[in-house]
C-alpha cells in the first residue's frame, strides 16, 4: 500500500489514546455538574469552618458537612447533559430503562448507568481491501469511504457490542466480496455500480443494528506495477492502430478523389496539359526546387522543345546579367 506501516510505538500510543477517550466517554462529565459539585463542596467546607470557630459541637458540624458532601457527589453523578446530536442509553440495575437526550436529564447514582453515548451525526469511516483477487484473478488494493449514521440508538447500543468497529468490518468484508465478483475492467470503469452494490450490501447488514448507510465512494484502485505497465503498452498500441486505420481511410478518400478527377480529364487532353503545366509551374517557382517528370509525360505534353527553349532563354539571361555586373575597364594613363 502507499501508506507507511505504523510502528509498535505508534500502535501503543493509539491504543492508549483510545482507552483514555473511552474512559472520558464513560464518565461524560459536564461543566454544569462539576460547577454545582464544586459549589456545594466549598459551601460545606466553609460552613464547617465557620461552625467550628463559633464553638458549635462537632456532631452538628458533621451532620452539616456530610449532607453537603453527599449533595456535591450527587450533582456530579446524577446530573447529565447530552449534546444536540447525542443520545444515551440508561440502564437501571443492568436492564434497559430509557433513552435520554439531547439536553439535561437526571439519573439515580448507583442504580442507573449510562454505558454508551450515541452520536446521531453522519459519520465517515475509511476502509480498504488489500491484495484482494478479482474475478479474473488479479490482486488489487482498493480504498473506499463509508458515510453512515445511527437512526436507532437503542438498537445500536443493545444489538451490537461496538457499532463503530462492527460497521467497519462489515464494510471491509462487503468490499472483498464485491471485488471477487467483478473483473478488473469493470472495477476500473464501473465505480458507480460498485458503489451502489456496496451500499446495498452494507445497508442490509447494518439495518438490524439501527444504522443506515448514506453512501459508499471508492477513492482509489491500486493494481500491480507490472500489470499497469502492460495496460499502458496495450493502450499505446491501440492508439497506434487507430492512427493507422485513420491514415488508410484518408488514403482511400484521396484515391477516390483522384479517380473522380481523372474522369473529368479523360476526354479533354488540353485541360490535362494545362493542369500539368500549372503543376510544373508551382513546383519550379520555388527557389532551388527540383521536379522530376516522367519521359512519357514530357512526350505527351510536347514539353521537350519547350523545356529546351526555356533553358536557352535562362542561359542567355544569365550571360547578360554577368556582363552587366562586370566593372568597365579603365584606359591606361599616358
Amino acid at each position: 500500500m502507499r501508506t507507511k506501516p505504523k510502528t509498535q510505538t505508534q500502535t501503543q500510543q493509539s491504543q492508549l489514546a483510545r482507552m483514555n477517550a473511552e474512559a472520558m466517554e464513560a464518565l461524560h462529565a459536564n461543566a454544569l455538574s462539576i460547577t454545582l459539585c464544586t459549589i456545594f463542596f466549598i459551601a460545606g467546607l466553609i460552613g464547617a469552618i465557620l461552625m467550628d470557630e463559633a464553638g458549635i459541637k462537632d456532631a452538628y458540624i458533621i451532620l452539616f458537612f456530610i449532607p453537603m458532601m453527599l449533595l456535591s457527589v450527587y450533582f456530579l453523578f446524577a446530573l447529565k447533559v447530552a449534546k444536540q446530536w447525542e443520545k444515551t442509553v440508561v440502564l437501571r440495575l443492568g436492564k434497559f430503562h430509557k433513552l435520554c437526550g439531547p439536553g439535561m436529564f437526571w439519573v439515580i447514582p448507583i442504580l442507573d448507568t449510562t454505558p454508551i453515548w450515541i452520536d446521531h451525526r453522519v459519520m465517515v469511516s475509511p476502509f480498504n481491501a488489500e491484495k484482494t483477487l478479482t474475478k479474473d484473478t488479479v490482486p488489487v488494493d482498493v480504498d473506499a469511504v463509508l458515510f453512515w449514521l445511527v437512526w436507532d440508538a437503542e438498537k445500536a447500543a443493545l444489538e451490537v457490542e461496538d457499532y463503530r468497529v462492527a460497521i467497519t468490518w462489515a464494510a471491509q468484508t462487503a468490499l472483498r466480496e464485491v471485488i471477487g465478483q467483478m473483473p478488473l475492467a469493470d472495477i476500473l470503469v464501473g465505480r458507480a455500480k460498485m458503489d451502489a452494490d456496496l451500499q446495498k450490501i452494507i445497508d442490509e447488514r447494518t439495518t438490524p443494528w439501527g444504522i443506515s448507510v448514506q453512501s459508499v465512494e471508492i477513492r482509489d484502485v491500486i493494481i500491480p506495477q507490472a500489470l499497469e505497465d502492460a495496460m499502458s503498452r496495450q493502450a499505446q498500441a491501440e492508439r497506434e492502430r487507430q492512427a493507422r486505420v485513420i491514415l488508410g481511410e484518408s488514403e482511400m478518400q484521396i484515391a477516390h478523389s483522384f479517380a473522380d478527377a481523372s474522369k473529368a480529364y479523360i476526354n479533354n487532353p488540353t485541360a490535362l496539359h494545362l493542369r500539368a503545366m500549372n503543376m510544373l509551374f508551382e513546383g519550379l517557382k520555388e527557389k532551388g526546387a527540383l521536379v522530376i517528370v516522367p519521359s512519357s509525360a514530357v512526350d505527351t505534353m510536347n514539353l521537350g522543345g519547350l523545356s529546351g527553349i526555356v533553358s536557352l532563354a535562362q542561359n542567355a539571361r544569365r550571360d547578360i546579367q554577368e556582363k552587366e555586373s562586370k566593372p568597365a575597364e579603365t584606359p591606361p594613363e599616358s
